[in-house]
């Protein structure tokens, strides 16, 4: 059995998404991957930061933790993102990142990897379908393959029953999540396998 390169890379203002991102790369470790965890680089001013105290609190829990890189995306053979909504997208962090993925994605280094995605807003009509659908919109451009949750498990419905990906409201990451989220990271790494296998008869 092979052992898929998984990236779970996060941004999390205030510790939702990051806590999601943990239990995301955790599921994946028991499930057989090799996994690396990354934050995406805060791009607001250290002065908006400095002046919220439990974003500024955020900021300095998570700042051993390595910034996603370029690098980190060839070595992947999956990625698990997980990120707030923005007026129903996804935040200028995240976006400012993928930016940046021109010259990776013109030399093909992006495509045929497994890509799932998981949110969260401060309300339940945030903008959290939106937000995922986006992503997946954007990541469709790599040739990627998008490993949405579905409705392929009970636990899904005890969590909100967002077929798209795991969503909650901010600082509401209970069991039922943890869960939900478990079984999305393990549902990635199960295609991972598959799909490195489709490419390597492929080839």
């Amino acid at each position: 059995m092979s052992t898929p390169k998984i990236l779970v890379a996060f941004y999390s203002t205030y510790g939702t998404n990051h806590q999601v991102a943990l239990a995301a790369a955790e599921a994946a470790r028991e499930a057989g991957a090799e996994v690396r965890l990354v934050r995406f680089a805060e791009t607001a001013p250290a002065e908006v930061v400095a002046g919220q105290d439990a974003w500024k609190a955020q900021t300095e829990k998570v700042s051993d933790i390595p910034v996603i890189s370029h690098d980190d995306m060839v070595w992947s053979d999956g990625y698990f993102w997980s990120a707030p909504t923005r007026y129903g997208s996804f935040p200028s962090q995240v976006r400012a990142f993928i930016d940046t993925l021109g010259p990776l994605w013109m030399k093909g280094k992006l495509a045929n990897k497994t890509f799932t995605a998981t949110t969260s807003a401060q309300n339940t009509h945030g903008g959290q379908e939106s937000t995922l659908l986006g992503l997946y919109t954007s990541v469709m451009h790599w040739g990627a393959v998008i490993v949405a949750p579905g409705y392929t498990d009970q636990v899904l419905f005890a969590a909100g029953g967002n077929p798209y990906g795991f969503s909650t409201t901010a600082g509401a990451f209970d069991e039922a999540g943890k869960a939900a989220v478990a079984h999305q990271s393990r549902r990635l790494v199960q295609f991972t396998r598959q799909t490195e296998e489709a490419n390597r008869i492929a080839a």
